[in-house]
């Protein structure tokens, strides 16, 4: 009589039947009543680090500040992602509206708009045509003394991967990283002469970790495993979002040579920047 694969069994089946305890100890589900979705962290402001440094500008009366004009800043990597469920491009195809918000946050220029005026001018053409009846006056659309226009142009996949791995006895963990990097080319055109006045290339490199633990053994004939893990991975659309800002931040104060706070960090390479302290505002 083999004991030690009756007790093994046994002990799997209690295994299995404790599973089944603890899962019959969930709220049944009720198909005839509304699911209450679960509800994560509440909305923040979307900020990189380095937002500190385009808040941080000094300000400027409204009168006195350049208008700026955003184009198009189009994905030029050519990179797309394809899976079971989507077939996209690996890079957000918003990126102007990056950039526009990120020169808000400035308070250093005034925006006009230039990225989509179809409803404006389809407006105009209402009111000309006598199909609105009290317009809300003659239009004085703002001129645009600078231009931005530039592009995604990189995405690169693994510049260093690694990992390790162990195992004794049926103990042991892994580690695994990766890293990518993103770029952008933004240039700043004077609208007066057409001439580039400013141009800007930066990259960021996006890093991920994975570290896994696990524990695995043969009870008789039968093999039990119990793996745990963790992956961390840093935002590759926040990677772009942060190279925006930057790249918004050295229009201003390298391109214009507007009037800036000394701050550690808001220049490339190095250490991120400080964060304000909110008591000292």
């Amino acid at each position: 009589m083999n004991t030690w694969g009756n007790k093994s069994k046994a002990r799997i089946t209690a295994v299995a039947i404790g599973a089944l305890a603890l899962s019959g100890c969930s709220t049944a589900f009720d198909t005839t009543q509304q699911t209450k979705p679960l509800i994560g962290p509440p909305v923040t402001d979307n900020v990189t680090p380095y937002t500190v440094c385009l808040t941080t500008l000094e300000r400027r009366p409204v009168n006195s500040r350049p208008t700026f004009a955003i184009g198009q800043i189009v994905d030029k990597t050519g990179k797309n992602a394809y899976d079971d469920v989507n077939n996209s491009t690996e890079l957000s195809q918003g990126v102007s509206e990056m950039v526009i918000s990120a020169f808000f946050k400035t308070g250093q220029v005034n925006l006009t708009e230039r990225l989509d005026p179809r409803i404006a001018l389809a407006e105009q053409q209402l009111v000309q045509q006598n199909l609105i009846q009290t317009p809300v006056g003659q239009a004085d659309v703002a001129p645009a003394h600078f231009l931005v226009l530039g592009a995604l142009t990189e995405l690169n996949y693994n510049i260093m991967s690694g990992g390790n791995r162990l195992y004794v006895a049926g103990v042991g963990g892994s580690r695994r990283f990766a890293v990518i990097n993103v770029g952008i080319d933004l240039r700043l055109v004077d609208m007066r002469t057409l001439g580039t006045v400013y141009v800007t290339s930066l990259q960021k490199q996006i890093v991920g970790q994975e570290y896994e633990a696990g524990i695995f053994r043969f009870f008789g004939d039968q093999f039990v495993e119990f793996d745990s893990g963790r992956v961390g991975k840093e935002p590759l659309q926040l990677g772009v979002r942060s190279v925006v800002e930057m790249a918004a931040y050295q229009i201003l104060t390298e391109g214009l040579g507007l009037p800036a706070k000394p701050h550690e960090g808001c220049t490339p390479g190095g250490d991120y920047p400080q964060q304000e302290d909110p008591s000292e505002t």
